[in-house]
């Protein structure tokens, strides 16, 4: 066999479009949830009852009922006003409130900054109590600090919101008198709705993470890294955390979709002018438009917050990525 003979292997690598893929899937997946999202939410509103009854005086007549009926679309076959329901949602128009008398899409973005705030203070505050919580109790199991915490997330998540807010209200406003019980608008007005909304979510994230973390400080590979002489910080925040932070992500990512749902609680509470207590004012006065609006900003903020926990396993976790 001459030199010449012997041909040269070339190796061409294909693109990995694996991950590509998983990303795809996911956004299928979310589009699907918010279609069903919103064929739920145009149901329940019809099946509630007539809100002609609701924005007409007791007097009205039959005839005034009829011609506002027909101005809401009301008096077509619900087949009919589904069908104009998608084709307005492709169109992001979601009609005009019947008490506002404003798009809803206007109504509702005036209200989301309130929501947001709100959820992403009482977010950033769990997070700062609950991860040194969590390695706390985790690095110190079976003693008397991991009873202590334990106890203190057994009583968070076993503690209805609103009464924790009334609570706050009664101490830090009615007695102390050093903070709001209501309105919007100051760092002194968040701090009372974002502690009530906080607490379960701490007790949550806590939980979790101290489980996680555990689970992981027995692995093999923490026992190799104590036996190259590294430090009980070091290998707990470099090399514990980091693999204990997958299914926490997780959770942070559904508390923070909760945060969201559960501030219609809270906003009631504190007269926090966001998309919670919006949804209790259109629900009250079968503003059935703004219902069904809010009903989809709910829904999306879950979908697009799963989707993003989703896709960033990949970047915490090579095995994931792997598999993509």
């Amino acid at each position: 066999m001459t030199a010449a003979s012997v041909q040269p292997t070339v190796t061409v690598r294909k693109p990995k479009s694996g991950l590509l893929r998983h990303v795809l899937v996911r956004l299928a997946t979310a589009v699907g949830v918010l279609f069903a999202a919103a064929t739920l939410a145009f149901l329940l509103v019809r099946l509630s009852g007539d809100p002609v009854k609701q924005l007409l005086p007791p007097d009205a007549t039959a005839a005034q009922e009829a011609t506002l009926r027909s101005q809401l679309g009301l008096d077509q076959p619900l087949i009919a006003q589904y069908g104009d329901f998608l084709w307005g949602l492709l169109r992001f128009d979601l009609g005009d409130s019947l008490v506002y008398h404003e798009p809803v899409s206007q109504v509702i973005a005036d209200r989301v900054p309130a929501t947001l705030e709100l959820a992403a203070g009482a977010l950033v505050l769990s997070l700062v109590i609950a991860i040194p919580a969590g390695i706390y109790a985790a690095t110190r199991r079976g003693r008397a600090g991991d009873t202590g915490v334990m106890t203190a997330v057994l009583l968070g998540q076993s503690t209805p919101p609103f009464w924790v807010g009334i609570l706050l209200v009664l101490l830090f406003s009615v007695r102390l008198k050093v903070l709001p019980a209501s309105g919007y608008g100051t760092f002194a007005h968040l701090v009372l709705p974002a502690v009530t909304l906080s607490v379960y979510s701490i007790a949550v994230i806590a939980r979790l993470l101290r489980s996680s973390l555990i689970d992981v400080l027995g692995s093999d590979h923490i026992r190799t890294a104590k036996a190259k002489g590294l430090g009980p910080a070091k290998v707990v925040l470099a090399h514990g955390l980091r693999n204990a932070s997958l299914p926490t992500v997780t959770v942070i990512g559904l508390e923070f979709g909760g945060l969201l749902g559960g501030a219609i609680l809270t906003e009631q509470v504190f007269s926090w002018p966001g998309i919670g207590r919006l949804t209790v004012e259109a629900i009250s006065h079968r503003d059935f438009p703004l219902v069904q609006a809010a009903v989809l900003f709910f829904a999306a903020a879950f979908v697009i917050v799963n989707l993003l926990v989703d896709l960033s396993y990949s970047l915490l976790d090579p095995r994931v990525r792997a598999q993509s």
